[in-house]
């Protein structure tokens, strides 16, 4: 098409400008064109558009080098797929999977008698397994509705009171920070302590109570929610408090020259500014206290207030009955609670992100 395009140009069919815009290689050199005032980059035309990253027949060479980034990501991909996807994938197969073998991954079929077993909708071996819903979904249950509320306001009182002492806060900041970053089973263990026939809760309150080995298993619900709501704090008020930091201070001073309430000025200008934080908070909490498992191995040793010589496992969670099972090599039992421990998780999840749309501002 140039070499046309000269010979008319040469006949004087067409003019300069005429030229010059039908020339698809203009008559300039690549670098800073002074007369133009910018930077001129020669790319060669392409004929048809034929890769995404080609723009109006130009190669965009940025896009063109996209693979770089994928391998820059490929070892995440490869870790996810390997230690996420996968055994998300094969704990669905397996919960569907009839005599299923762990060691050798055979087996005889499809089905759902998995489900049907730990909802003690069908028989295994004469008799009906009960411990899945008489014991691991209401712990499970009894744990989490009370210790996320509980803890989550706990946090916000502490914060809102840290927040306030300027002098000596830095030093309580790292006081309350401290059980995180402590070992669960080694603070299990000191509750445990606390909390024996002789220990110290019963020094304190002359009282005889048996609250762990051996007792009652509502009883025993007491010191494990009082551990898991204490071993739970530091973190939520470490979020909080943050999110309190970045508050701007025009507001709290606006309610003090309107002079409200200190209880007037939490729940209408704290709690609402600090709404993501608490959402934040209230989702990783719930899903935490799903997964409640350490902290009843810390403090019974066992799946029952007697420890690994309990015959009822009236402390159960919904995870260790998941672990308690899978080292009974019953694994598709162990799957199939795992498949519905997933699904409440992500109906509660959907839950909270519906009811924060109306209730979190940001």
């Amino acid at each position: 098409m140039f070499e046309k395009v000269k010979q008319l140009f040469h006949r004087g069919k067409l003019s300069e400008a005429e030229s010059k815009f039908l020339d698809p290689r203009p008559d300039y050199e690549e670098g800073y064109d002074a007369q133009r005032d910018v930077v001129v980059r020669l790319v060669a035309p392409k004929k048809k558009n034929a890769k995404p990253y080609q723009v109006r027949g130009i190669e965009d060479v940025a896009s063109k080098n996209d693979w770089k980034a994928w391998v820059y990501l490929a070892p995440v991909i490869v870790l996810i797929t390997v230690f996420l996807l996968y055994p998300l994938v094969n704990t669905f197969f397996i919960a569907f999977a009839k005599d299923y073998q762990y060691a050798t991954g055979k087996f005889s079929g499809l089905t759902l008698d998995n489900f049907g077993i730990i909802f003690k909708l069908v028989e295994i071996n004469g008799a009906k397994e009960e411990y899945f819903i008489q014991y691991a979904i209401p712990n499970t249950l009894i744990v989490t509705f009370v210790t996320v509320p509980v803890s989550i306001a706990l946090a916000l009182i502490i914060s809102v009171a840290l927040n306030s002492i300027k002098w000596f806060q830095k030093f309580l900041q790292t006081v309350f920070f401290l059980p995180y970053v402590t070992n669960a089973v080694a603070i299990g263990l000191v509750f445990s302590v606390m909390f024996d026939d002789s220990g110290v809760i019963n020094f304190i309150f002359q009282s005889n109570t048996v609250w762990i080995y051996g007792a009652d298993r509502w009883t025993a619900m007491i010191p494990l929610c009082i551990y898991i709501v204490w071993h739970s704090l530091p973190f939520k008020i470490l979020i909080l408090l943050s999110g309190l930091q970045g508050i701007d201070k025009q507001y709290y001073q606006a309610a003090q020259v309107d002079a409200a309430p200190k209880w007037k000025v939490l729940t209408r200008i704290t709690v609402p500014l600090l709404s993501p934080q608490i959402l934040y908070l209230m989702i990783t909490s719930f899903i935490g206290a799903f997964k409640e498992y350490t902290s009843v191995v810390a403090m019974f040793n066992g799946p029952g207030t007697m420890g690994r010589a309990s015959v009822i496992p009236d402390m159960e969670t919904i995870v260790y009955y998941i672990y308690d099972n899978v080292e009974k090599l019953y694994t598709g039992r162990a799957a199939a609670a795992a498949v519905f421990l997933f699904a409440v998780i992500m109906a509660f999840t959907f839950i909270q992100f519906k009811v924060s749309k109306t209730r979190v501002h940001y």
